[in-house]
């Protein structure tokens, strides 16, 4: 398991440390939480970005497109 050490300012520590309290959880869990979910969503955005010209190929523009025809 590797190890990050980042300085935060005093206003996004004490919105950590609230959070972690509020959650019964340690600051780290929350950061770890927090960086995984920025990872997916960055995938995520790459994925779109791929498969964007091959489903505007399609027809498909928007997530209504898609959604329309799921039902």
């Amino acid at each position: 398991m590797g190890t990050l050490t980042i300085r935060i300012d005093d206003e996004l520590e004490a919105g950590l440390s609230e959070l972690a309290e509020q959650e019964h959880k340690t600051k780290s869990e929350i950061a770890r939480e927090m960086l995984r979910c920025h990872l997916a969503l960055a995938r995520l955005r790459q994925f779109r970005r791929k498969a964007m010209p091959f489903a505007e190929a399609a027809g498909y523009y928007t997530d209504d497109d898609v959604f329309r025809d799921i039902s």
